[in-house]
């Protein structure tokens, strides 16, 4: 197998960069193109939801993970506000299952999925966030059980300054700095946050800081793009992985991204090189009440991606694009020790759109991981356009997951680990309806997932002392997706999503610890009044799990402009003060109320 060390990152860095730049050096300097964006994911994947810019500022929610309460995926939180840790879920998936992307990169956490909420971003630098439901892992990678969730940062094209101030219940309060300079070819934004809060009961306060630097710079036939995020989190962890023992668990989380690359075109050719590097830090300890606990773990993990993306149309093909990755995960832990991997990736994806009524989409993807061989994904998407009002669309696609560090390696009292586990693998087929006019549209979907290998945490009888980590026999998940979208008038906005899953799990009398977690029925909705003094909006949410009552949570964002640069805000979640757990063992918050000022000129 073929290892690369730091410097060979660096070496494979400049040379695609440099190539790059050789490529395109004999373009005429004085052509001033307009800016190409590649998303393979806007090619292949029809049925995808979106959260855009106005979206976030008008949530009732403090962070952007938060607001993906009112989509179809499914927030497992463990903390009591602002995303402090968060699982994702999409389509019955397990915390693992969801593939995290800025900018279509990978950037799950190898550790473990329970920190794939860690992302250093403020919600100032985000122009929209695509869920993506059943996307194969032949796109951008492994972790697609579920789906993607493609968090696409917003490029600094104008002056602009931004500041709020916030403070509510339980003595929470937040700050925010966003200050955006165009110079010339050159754009940049520096965004500050700062949120602190003594929690709704003990062991629920936190403080989290988030630093994000954006630059795009245009460049003959394209732009360059360089982003850098810093974030740490400092937090109460109530029984997080102990649910019900009632452990005073306290952690801090440390994050840094860098993601950098060029978006290029001469003459229909496209080309993205392009380099992500995560790491991140976690210190655990699990009875914060003794001053030398002897449960206190602390973990470094690092991923190195360089990466190239070539697309061309052709004549009878349509978009034909190849892509080139390599991916380097390494951790040094106290618990988990120290480990490496790596993986080779080779992908090809094609679109086009047959005279307008038949549209495809054709991917294949082959990854060579260290210690687990070669794998094989792609998907196949078709769209067929019955009218200009009604369409039906057929998918299949494969998905892969490898198992975390924690999934190898871990071992305490009550959990352990496997270091001889296989990769999961997925299949995934769906079909689905749409209709869209003017001021209506709305859709259903019927998916269907068998699943291979999947990894979970068991006992194999209740006697048993650990948890342990094994790959479970194979599963079938089952479900409906459906959407409503209804603009009543130029005032009123109704969007409404509704999810069906039954996993059909042969548990051959085994305990599971995640699996029978998952939603079963999943409501959300959000009704958006858009007055002449402000943004008025209202969301909704019910969830019910299997075995358990469901429940129902009302959310409120209420806003009124002082003039056109400044206006004051009230954000209320829980308006009903509903008693709920999403993880049995470790209570949500009842109602919270916080207030502020926003100034935007």
């Amino acid at each position: 197998m073929l290892k690369i060390d730091r410097r060979g990152l660096v070496f494979i860095i400049v040379n695609i960069f440099s190539c790059s730049a050789t490529a395109f050096s004999a373009s005429n300097p004085s052509l001033d193109l307009e800016k190409i964006v590649v998303s393979k994911a806007d090619n292949h994947i029809f049925n995808s939801y979106f959260l855009k810019d106005s979206d976030l500022k008008a949530s009732p929610f403090n962070s952007p993970i938060e607001a993906l309460n009112l989509s179809c995926v499914d927030l497992e939180g463990r903390a009591p506000k602002d995303g402090i840790q968060t699982d994702f879920s999409l389509r019955g998936s397990n915390f693992q299952g969801v593939l995290m992307l800025i900018d279509g990169q990978r950037i799950n956490d190898p550790q473990t999925g329970h920190f794939n909420s860690d992302i250093p971003i403020t919600s100032e630098d985000i122009e929209r966030i695509k869920v993506l439901p059943g996307i194969g892992s032949s796109l951008f990678g492994p972790d697609a059980i579920g789906g993607a969730i493609d968090i696409i940062r917003k490029k600094p094209k104008e002056r602009r300054i931004i500041l709020e101030a916030g403070y509510g219940q339980y003595k929470t309060w937040g700050g925010l700095l966003s200050v955006t300079e165009k110079i010339d070819d050159l754009g940049l934004r520096l965004s500050l946050e700062n949120r602190e809060s003594n929690g709704f009961h003990e062991d629920t306060d936190f403080k989290k800081f988030t630093a994000s630097l954006s630059s795009s710079l245009d460049i003959p036939d394209g732009e360059f793009n360089f982003d850098l995020g810093y974030q740490e989190k400092e937090f109460g962890a109530f029984d997080f992985y102990t649910p019900g023992s009632n452990y005073p668990s306290k952690e801090w989380t440390k994050t840094w991204l860098l993601n950098t690359g060029m978006d290029l075109e001469k003459q229909g050719f496209l080309i993205k090189p392009g380099f992500l590097w995560r790491r991140h830090y976690d210190k655990f300890m699990l009875d914060k009440t003794f001053v030398r606990s002897r449960y206190l773990a602390h973990h470094r993990t690092d991923v190195y991606t360089p990466n190239i993306y070539f697309q061309k149309e052709l004549a009878y093909i349509g978009k034909l694009g190849l892509g080139l990755e390599y991916g380097y995960e390494e951790i040094d832990s106290t618990t988990l020790n120290r480990h490496t991997r790596g993986h080779k990736s080779i992908f090809m994806d094609t679109s086009r759109d047959f005279n307008g009524q038949l549209s495809s989409g054709l991917s294949f993807r082959l990854d060579d991981f260290d210690g687990f061989g070669k794998v094989c994904t792609g998907s196949a998407n078709f769209r067929y356009r019955l009218d200009e009002k009604n369409s039906l669309q057929l998918a299949i696609s494969r998905s892969t997951r490898i198992p975390s560090f924690t999934e190898l390696y871990y071992t305490d009292p009550t959990t352990i680990g496997d270091s001889g586990l296989s990769a999961e693998s997925a299949v995934n087929y769906q079909a689905g309806y749409d209709y869209k006019k003017e001021a209506v549209s709305l859709g259903a979907l019927f998916f269907f997932r068998q699943e291979n290998d999947l990894i979970d945490w068991i006992k194999r009888a209740s006697s048993q002392a650990k948890w342990q980590a094994e790959n479970i026999t194979d599963d079938d998940v089952l479900g409906i997706e459906s959407y409503f979208r209804l603009k009543m008038n130029n005032y009123i906005d109704l969007d409404c999503n509704y999810a069906y899953i039954d996993k059909l799990i042969d548990n051959q009398g085994f305990l599971y610890k995640y699996g029978p977690n998952y939603i079963k029925h999943l409501a959300s909705g959000t009704l958006v009044f858009n007055l002449p003094f402000g943004v008025e909006t209202v969301g909704f949410t019910y969830k019910k799990k299997p075995g358990r009552p469901g429940w129902f949570l009302l959310d409120a964002h209420l806003a009124y402009k002082i003039n056109k640069n400044a206006q004051v805000f009230l954000n209320s979640t829980n308006l009903l003060n509903v008693g709920y757990e999403e993880i049995v063992g470790i209570p949500q918050p009842g109602r919270w109320v916080e207030g502020g000022l926003r100034l935007d000129w």
